[in-house]
């Protein structure tokens, strides 16, 4: 039997740099009520959320996240071409094929890097930043390049008041490359496939595709609504205070540190009440910052958690070198955790 030449990578892992893109345009809670029945006061008291940034058409999938990855780039100090992979996790590019990835790769100048899609939601980060990690320690990359990036005001119905106000678009990208300390923790990950039904797209694109009316949503004019994500609010609601602080709780016990340790909490940014609750369920010291993304954001799924951490580093709320806990979670049931020292 031959024998197999092991591989030769690196022992650690690490973010280099950080870079975001949130569209020109910002929609007050102003916008979102000329369609449903409610008001700004009852959309902040449940959620947090002000404003969120809506796309433009130029401000494709691609385009927002070109812009994230040369930020990135810019601010790890590599050059494009020595990019050796490319995960791009997004719910909202619209092609089945080929990946987005493999452009947006040839747009930042990357050359002839690995590059894929992937689909986990709103913990697609912190999958797409451990699948990163486990390249640079072996050895299938020197450097990554990690974006998560929505364009859910293309999967959001208006008319449903249950979630017309909570999603915005937007690109948020790191750069992972080699360490010679560990500065991305174990992952605590999983799903939770028998709670799929809580957030979903209401009409695959196949039955849109043959267009039965019986089996499609439709209007207040009974014209055919565009697919677009749903969700039982308050199963979500519940299942991500309860059950996601002690997922971000195992995240802590498996990096070796206590709350006392962070400096940084950046949880997937849902709602500002799950937020609230999972600090205080976690018990987080006052001296720890907070990212409330959310209020100015509003819910951009996969790009939540890389926006939340270009933000707070780029307003000063933190620096290079704190340790943060990250933890994402939504749609399938799904889930991601660590603690990372940021860049």
């Amino acid at each position: 039997m031959a024998k197999i030449k092991p591989s030769k990578g690196h022992p650690y892992a690490r973010i280099m740099g950080v870079g975001g893109y949130r569209p020109t345009r910002v929609v007050p809670n102003e916008v979102i009520l000329e369609k449903i029945d409610s008001s700004d006061e009852w959309i902040r008291s449940r959620s947090g959320i002000a404003t969120r940034h809506w796309a433009s058409p130029e401000e494709t999938v691609t385009a927002m996240s070109v812009e994230a990855a040369g930020k990135a780039v810019a601010d790890a100090g590599i050059a494009p071409e020595q990019i050796g992979a490319v995960i791009v996790s997004t719910v909202s590019h619209f092609k089945q094929t080929p990946a987005v990835a493999t452009e947006i790769a040839d747009k930042v100048g990357a050359g002839k890097p690995a590059a894929f899609d992937i689909s986990a939601g709103c913990a697609g980060f912190g999958y797409g930043l451990t699948l990163a990690k486990g390249m640079i320690v072996e050895g299938s990359a020197e450097y990554v390049l990690v974006i998560g990036v929505e364009r859910l005001s293309d999967l959001t119905d208006l008319e449903d008041r249950a979630t017309a106000f909570l999603f915005g678009d937007g690109a948020g990208a790191v750069i992972v490359g080699p360490s010679d300390e560990p500065r991305i923790g174990p992952t605590v990950w999983g799903s939770e496939g028998d709670k799929a039904e809580t957030i979903k797209q209401t009409v695959p694109w196949n039955e849109f595709q043959v267009g039965d009316v019986s089996k499609l949503p439709l209007n207040e004019q009974g014209e055919i609504k565009f697919p677009a994500i749903t969700q039982e609010g308050q199963a979500v609601f519940r299942w991500a205070v309860f059950e996601m602080a002690k997922v971000a709780q195992q995240a802590l016990d498996a990096a070796g540190i206590t709350a006392d340790d962070l400096d940084v909490f950046i949880p997937h940014q849902a709602n500002m009440r799950i937020i609230d609750s999972m600090v205080k369920t976690l018990k987080l010291p006052e001296h720890v910052t907070v990212a409330r993304d959310v209020e100015t954001t509003g819910n951009t799924s996969a790009a939540s958690i890389p926006l939340a951490m270009e933000r707070l580093l780029a307003t000063g709320k933190a620096k290079s070198g704190d340790t943060a806990l990250i933890i994402g979670f939504g749609a399938g049931l799904v889930f991601a955790a660590t603690v990372v020292t940021l860049p």
